[in-house]
């Protein structure tokens, strides 16, 4: 197995090179050269089966021959052990013909933990194997960040800088980032907003002196291994509801297309979805492209549901990919013309997105809103990320086809806006209750790149 670039310019790797390097050298992310194929068969044997033993089948062709069959099921084991639910990630049904997919079981609570734990296990096994450290940098609108941190943390071969929004995350996604005592862990509060913290990661990863000088590998939505982790839950979910002898359809609250890209491979590779719903809160670039084809960032607008304040999506690049018929040139093109503002979607290859995604914009005020009315109808209290989800679903499923709406957060992460929405505060579970006792240590950083990579430098020599 392969992976090679959206821009066409990079060399192609294997799956363990393709990790470790998280962007390619050509500024483009990278996916596999094809994609794997499931039977209806291979399917139908996932019934009964265990999330680690799904993921196994899954993930495995894709992985190739860095890690054997034996290590790669026991890296698997470890990175789930931690989840607070047996089944990982479970379904609960809200409505009928209505399911809620819960991934916030994790360390974190948040659905970032199926990935980070497992990428954690892969990392600390393939450096200890070539005897290599790297230095970790990524960017967080609050969850990654935590979800890395939590990875990584005190590991000999890894140093760990996570860049978070100053003042645009919750007090605890905040807190879980910059209360864990391990050396190797550095927080640091940029000024600024998420999209500003996604460009000066990217800017270091595009200065090859600073990349190779520091050996900087990413666990952004950008590293491959993220996005691959996160399809195995479409499959175990959709078996659930009688997969493949029937269709499903998902709804995923997005802000970087991350998540529902994993979706949109679970469906190349053989799982009958039938539609992708992207739900954005009002900061809505991918439902405004959806909708017209025109992908024009603005001003990012804080809102309730935190971790989808975004402007520039990176793992649409992606979904651009396949969708211009695998044209690196083209999707170049396009990422030159986003740094000047934006870019038109040609109609062909709008018509290419629109066979697989719908989309969908909701309100804070119809967030609050959903909040309140999923707890009184349902029984669930919800997060405002998933409320998202729920608002739009609701709006567009049908009743013919299961729709299954992700559940990205624990309502513990958001306890301000969903008290306000139900009057309830969520507590946190017990293994976090003295979360706001422990002390914080983090760092405020400026918009700089070179301020940021001199921190960096200065912070992994000592």
């Amino acid at each position: 197995m392969r992976y090679i670039s959206t821009r066409g310019q990079a060399p192609a790797l294997t799956f363990e090179e393709a990790m470790l390097s998280g962007l390619a050298r050509d500024g483009g992310l990278y996916v596999p050269e094809t994609i794997p194929q499931m039977s209806a068969d291979d399917i139908r044997a996932l019934h009964g089966l265990s999330y680690e033993e799904t993921a196994f089948r899954v993930m495995r062709p894709f992985v190739g021959d860095g890690f054997t069959d034996e290590v790669f099921a026991d890296l698997i084991a470890k990175a789930y052990a931690g989840f607070g639910h047996g089944a990982r990630a479970p379904l609960v049904q809200l409505a009928p013909g209505h399911f809620l997919l819960e991934l916030f079981h994790g360390p974190t609570l948040a659905f970032k933990d199926f990935a980070m734990q497992l990428i954690g296990q892969l990392f600390q096994e393939a450096l200890e194997r070539r005897g290599e450290r790297v230095t970790i940098v990524g960017a967080t609108s609050g969850d990654t960040g935590s979800a890395a941190i939590e990875a990584f943390k005190g590991l000999d071969n890894v140093d760990v800088f996570i860049l978070f929004p100053h003042g645009r995350v919750s007090e605890v996604q905040r807190r879980q980032m910059t209360t864990p005592a391990e050396a190797n862990v550095h927080a640091l509060a940029l000024d600024g907003h998420f999209d500003d913290c996604q460009a000066r990661l990217k800017d270091m990863f595009n200065h090859f002196e600073f990349r190779d000088g520091v050996r900087l590998a990413g666990v952004n939505s950008i590293n491959w291994a993220r996005v691959l982790a996160q399809v195995v839950y479409y499959f175990s979910a959709a078996v659930s509801l009688g997969a493949p002898d029937r269709k499903v359809s998902f709804t995923v609250p997005t802000g970087n297309f991350g998540d529902i890209f994993a979706g949109y491979i679970a469906k190349k590779m053989g799982l009958p979805i039938d539609r992708l719903v992207v739900a954005t809160n009002q900061n809505d670039i991918l439902h405004r492209c959806l909708s017209s084809g025109d992908y024009q960032t603005s001003e990012v607008h804080p809102s309730i549901s935190p971790s989808m304040d975004i402007q520039v999506s990176s793992n649409f690049e992606r979904a651009l990919f396949d969708a211009y018929g695998r044209d690196g040139a083209a999707v170049a093109q396009l990422m030159d013309e986003l740094k000047a503002g934006g870019f038109k979607v040609s109609q062909g290859a709008l018509e290419a997105l629109r066979e697989h995604f719908d989309s969908g914009r909701v309100s804070e005020e119809d967030t609050l809103e959903t909040i309140r009315t999923a707890h009184a109808t349902m029984g669930e209290l919800l997060c405002p990320h998933s409320a998202v989800g729920v608002r739009v679903a609701e709006a567009q499923r049908d009743p013919a086809t299961p729709m299954i709406t992700l559940a990205t957060a624990h309502p513990a992460k958001f306890p301000d806006a969903v008290e306000k929405a139900s009057g309830i505060r969520p507590p946190l579970p017990n293994r976090m209750v003295d979360l706001y006792e422990r002390p914080e240590r983090v760092t405020r950083v400026q918009n700089d790149l070179a301020a940021l990579e001199s921190l960096i430098q200065e912070r992994i020599a000592k």
